[in-house]
């Protein structure tokens, strides 16, 4: 083909686009202002993982007794050797990425892109100088930065984004998190394992108020925060941090989001945290790019809109990954496949995106791994539907490795037995949720499942224990 593709943005949704379009034979020019890998691998899933995997053997290891694994001495942990450790990993990754992009034949340019004019886009070069880019086609990946607050804005001391934490250079001794969803709560963990004094403030009823993580999961990883000292405020917002003493004073109001549910605590009171860290939420990165000179609009939110073929209102011009919105998925692996689907449909391919087999992954402790709907979801679009769980601690495995706490939620349609949802929290959930994934997108039953033979022992039973409910014959659950 001679098909002139140009990329906005190396994330996930953009590098991805741009290899699979050059393996078409699909001119690419990729434009890139910071680091390769987006968001995901410089201020996101990667960095934050790496610090989760020492921060589980840390805690690990003050608990390696009850194993009968006897460390002498003190037990420390280095704040500066794993920050050196998380860049070494993300340098890799990104060369690797930037491997990937030579091998295909990828004009990759470093610097900041901005729309001219139809098929012209000029780009500042981060070595100086500029270059014009012409093209037929263009995909749109510039993704997200951390939402700030007016109240109490960034700055990058002892108010953080999440992008800050994940280059700190001590461990506070307390912390508060404004935001009870992902981010937030994979954060409380990793700090708590640390030794920091956590406390969440969550404006809604609950942690992880999404309608893709069911509310037994919630109540499960509530109930595992407070195991860890981790204190959870629900109900409640953050209205004004002020300086005091070295510290920061919060005053908390009653959440302007609920009616007629009561706080976790009193209507209004005042906490002192050394830190506090803002999770609330991102912002797109699409109001510097030029939209305006080819007449698009973003929403009110800045936000840009797409049909199911990823394609905005401009003819030729796609829309991928995170700058879509929470209309769509804003994950890596969703922005990965837009990628691919946009990239099908600018070869001349009708592909629609699908939303309704997506994993979701939260790696907490335990971890969390959801897919398809959950029971409130399925109920409100009108199935008829029944629910079984299984706990973990009634498998071998999970007992052997002492990691017991969690369960798995099967979520099943009466009339066809089908599988809608899976909803699991336990050890290694974000990879057991894979056959929960399989089953919703090819629309399996639960004794499609009962009848496939699950290895013992291992933790993947717990599937299996769950259909095997499901079709009622339970056998350890």
């Amino acid at each position: 083909m001679d098909t002139k593709l140009t990329i906005l943005g190396a994330g996930p949704g953009g590098y991805v686009a741009a290899i699979k379009a050059a393996s078409k034979g699909i001119k690419v020019t990729l434009i890139e202002k910071e680091n390769l890998g987006g968001t995901c691998l410089n201020h996101g899933c990667i960095p934050s993982k790496i610090m989760k995997n020492s921060s589980d053997l840390f805690f690990k290891t003050q608990n390696a007794a009850q194993f009968g694994v006897n460390i002498n001495g003190d037990i420390d942990f280095d704040i500066n050797v794993l920050m050196k450790r998380k860049e070494k990993i993300i340098e890799t990754q990104r060369k690797g990425i930037e491997d990937l992009l030579k091998k295909n034949g990828i004009n990759l340019l470093r610097g900041k892109g901005f729309i001219k004019d139809k098929g012209l886009i000029n780009v500042e070069l981060s070595d100086g100088g500029t270059q014009k880019v012409i093209f037929e086609k263009l995909i749109l990946a510039t993704g997200t930065k951390p939402l700030n607050m007016q109240a109490f804005p960034f700055d990058h001391k002892r108010i953080l984004s999440s992008d800050d934490l994940l280059r700190i250079d001590n461990i506070p001794e307390s912390i508060t998190i404004v935001g009870g969803g992902v981010i937030g709560c994979e954060f409380a963990f990793i700090l708590a394992g640390l030794g920091t004094k956590v406390t969440i403030i969550e404006a809604l009823s609950r942690l992880l108020p999404l309608p893709s993580v069911d509310e037994s999961i919630s109540k499960v990883l509530q109930r595992e925060m407070k195991k860890k000292k981790i204190k959870v405020i629900t109900g409640m917002v953050v209205e004004a941090a002020e300086a005091k003493e070295g510290n920061l004073s919060l005053t908390l109001g009653k959440s302007p989001f609920l009616d007629n549910v009561p706080s976790t605590e009193i209507a209004k009171q005042n906490i002192e945290t050394e830190k506090i860290v803002v999770c609330v939420g991102r912002t797109p990165l699409a109001s510097e790019i030029g939209l305006e000179n080819i007449g698009l609009k973003t929403t009110k939110n800045g936000w840009i809109g797409v049909n199911d073929f990823l394609e905005t209102e401009i003819e030729g011009v796609y829309a991928i990954g995170d700058i879509l919105g929470p209309s769509k998925v804003m994950l890596a692996h969703v922005a990965s496949n837009e990628g691919m689907v946009a990239v099908d449909n600018i070869m001349g391919n009708v592909v629609k995106m699908k939303y309704n087999a997506i994993p979701g992954a939260i790696f907490t402790s335990p971890e969390i791994g959801t897919i398809g709907l959950s029971e409130s979801e399925a109920l409100k679009q009108g199935f008829d539907i029944n629910s079984f769980s299984v706990n973990f601690r009634t498998l071998g495995k999970a007992q052997a490795i002492g990691e017991i706490a969690g369960e798995a939620k099967i979520i099943i349609e009466n009339k066809t037995e089908k599988i809608l949802g899976v909803h699991i929290i336990g050890p290694h959930a974000t990879d057991l949720i894979a056959e929960g994934a399989l089953a919703v997108n090819k629309g399996l039953t639960a004794s499609d499942l009962a009848n496939t033979i699950h290895a013992h022992p291992t933790l993947a039973e717990i599937m299996s224990e769950a259909a095997l409910k499901a079709c009622g014959n339970p056998l350890h659950g």
